[in-house]
Formats: structure tokens, sequence, C-alpha cells
């Protein structure tokens, strides 16, 4: 769907998947203008991923599915990566601070290195820090 959100085949059933801990730049939010990095962000996701067979991992101190009644998960690609993770790492994303998890202070310090070194949307756009104690991207 975008950056932080995917469609997952579950036995036949298509389920919509967020991404714990990560938040990337809008470009389906009808009450927003699409935000700088956004469409980047989507297609990083979408060739991270690409078709491959994904494993979904719940997070305990989560709760699991959002208000949208998507389920909240950490998403593996088969090479043993965290798609959430490579997002804030590669600078296609935010660490999405709001709600606890267990890789929180992890995944605030990936964003932190994407940031200093200046990585992806770091580079490109001018994120400002938002009220949730996170930070949100420009406007495109």
């Amino acid at each position: 769907y975008d950056g932080d959100t995917i469609a997952v085949d579950m036995n036949g059933t298509k389920e919509k998947v967020r991404m714990i801990g990560v938040d990337t730049p809008e470009t389906h939010d009808p009450r927003k203008n699409v935000q700088c990095y956004g469409k980047s962000a989507s297609e990083y996701t979408k060739n991270l991923i690409g078709n491959n067979p994904v494993r979904l991992e719940a997070d305990p101190t989560n709760q699991n599915r959002d208000r949208y009644n998507r389920l909240l998960r950490y998403v593996y690609i088969p090479d043993g990566r965290l798609v959430n993770a490579e997002i804030i790492k590669n600078g296609y994303g935010f660490a999405y601070t709001s709600f606890p998890f267990e890789k929180l202070e992890e995944f605030r310090n990936y964003q932190r290195e994407a940031q200093e070194n200046n990585k992806g949307l770091w580079n490109t756009c001018n994120p400002s820090k938002n009220e949730y104690g996170g930070f949100t991207s420009n406007d495109e």
C-alpha cells in the first residue's frame, strides 16, 4: 500500500499489515499532501520485499491490530533482514516512537545514524519534529 503498510496473502486471505515502529512519508492519506520521499519509500519497500514470502512477527508489548484493523507486525524477508529496520537505516522512514515496542531503542539508534549520515530523506527532505515526539516529512 505504501512504505510502511503491505498486503500479505495469508492462506488465501489478503491482510493489511502495518509495520511496527516505522513511519514513512505519506502518499495515500486523503487529509495530507504527498510528502517528500513518500513515493521513494513505497518503491523501496516494494523492491525490498518483491514477491518473496515474508515472516511476520508480533511484538509482545504491542497490540495485535491498530485502529484501522491492520495487523501490527515485524516483517522479515527470506535473507533474515527486518524490513522495518531497513527502512529506517536507509533513510526511507522514521522510527515511530508514539507506541511502545521491544525494538524502540534499536530503531531510534538506526534513525540517529541515518540522520547523522544524511541518508535518504535526511539528505533530500527537511523533516521536522512533530507533536508525537517523532518526525514528519515536508510536502513534496
